[in-house]
C-alpha cells in the first residue's frame, strides 16, 4: 500500500455545539481551528470539519443499501482504525451509550476483507462506520 496521507472532509450539522461537544467529548476528537459557522477536528490524524447548516423543515429519511444482511447509511464516512484502537472506541461509545445503526460486529466473516465494523450518528444525523482488519492487506480484498 502507499503510503497514506491525511483526508480533508466537510460535513453539515445544525447544532454546532451539539455537534462539537460529541466530536471533542464522545469519539475523543482535538480540536482545532473554527469560527461562528464551523470547527476543525483531528479525527485520527485526518482533518475533519462540521460546518453549520440550518435544519431541515422537514426531516428527511436515511437512505440504506444492504451490504451482508444489514441496511448500510448512505452516505456515511469514518476511519479504517488500528485493531486495538477500533476496540476502543466501541468501548468508549458504549461508555457514552451511543445508539448503534448497526451494532458492532465482524462483517464478511471467514472471507475476503472481513472487518469489524459499526454504524452510528452524530447528533445532526450525519452516519459514521469506523472499521478495522486484523489484516490490513484485505482492504481492498475481493
Amino acid at each position: 500500500m502507499p503510503k497514506l496521507t491525511p483526508f480533508h472532509v466537510a460535513v453539515p450539522v445544525h447544532d454546532l455545539e451539539a455537534a462539537r461537544k460529541f466530536y471533542r467529548e464522545v469519539l475523543g476528537c482535538g480540536e482545532g481551528r473554527s469560527d461562528t459557522h464551523w470547527t476543525d477536528f483531528d479525527l485520527y490524524g485526518h482533518q475533519f470539519v462540521i460546518h453549520y447548516k440550518p435544519k431541515p423543515a422537514e426531516d428527511v429519511a436515511l437512505h440504506s443499501n444492504p451490504v451482508d444482511g444489514h441496511d448500510v447509511p448512505v452516505p456515511h464516512y469514518g476511519v479504517v482504525l488500528e485493531w486495538d484502537d477500533w476496540h476502543t472506541l466501541e468501548a468508549r461509545l458504549k461508555s457514552h451509550n451511543i445508539k448503534f445503526i448497526i451494532e458492532p460486529y465482524i462483517r464478511f466473516k471467514g472471507q475476503p476483507g472481513e472487518q469489524a465494523t459499526m454504524f452510528f450518528l452524530d447528533p445532526s444525523g450525519n452516519a459514521l462506520e469506523f472499521k478495522s482488519f486484523q489484516d490490513i492487506s484485505q482492504l481492498f480484498a475481493v
